[in-house]
């Protein structure tokens, strides 16, 4: 069942001040220069997925992890403040799809994978967010990837 998202926020903190909502009148956007299907394409998810032997998230936690891309689904950690996480200890692809990235490069649907799948948590600092999402587009950069797919949670 959908969720009104703006009206729940609302009921949720009305003896709060009313929140700022951004409002973008101008996106920037950098079209493609090739097919999809000529594109390393990176997956970014704030779904807070980790790999066995990466350090767990914590709350309100301003840091990224790089998930290779070969990492097996039963070596795939979740920690996340924000969501009931049930659906995704059962099957990790509805909030980050990995094997789906890997299913549309073997058909290609797409060129490649980036090698690292990227998650993070969101925090509570707008500037702690820019800052990581600095990091995260030189990570991008340096992995040469040409496009993302992005799972917000």
């Amino acid at each position: 069942m959908p969720i009104a998202y703006i009206p729940r926020t609302r009921e949720r903190y009305r003896d709060y001040p009313a929140y700022r909502w951004v409002v973008n009148h101008d996106a920037p956007w950098t079209p493609l220069t090739k097919p999809i299907r000529q594109c390393r394409v990176a997956l970014i998810s704030s779904g807070g997925f980790y790999a066995k032997g990466q350090p767990s998230f914590v709350d309100n936690d301003p840091s990224y992890r790089l998930v290779p891309m070969q990492t097996r689904r039963e070596d795939l950690l979740i920690y996340h403040h924000g969501y009931r996480d049930n659906d995704a200890d059962h099957d990790p692809n509805c909030v980050f799809p990995m094997e789906r990235l890997l299913e549309m490069a073997a058909a290609g649907e797409i060129g490649s994978p980036a090698e690292a799948a990227v998650s993070f948590l969101m925090s509570y600092s707008p500037n702690r967010d820019i800052e990581r999402a600095g990091r995260i587009a030189q990570e991008l950069r340096r992995m040469q990837v040409d496009a993302a797919l992005c799972v917000p949670v």
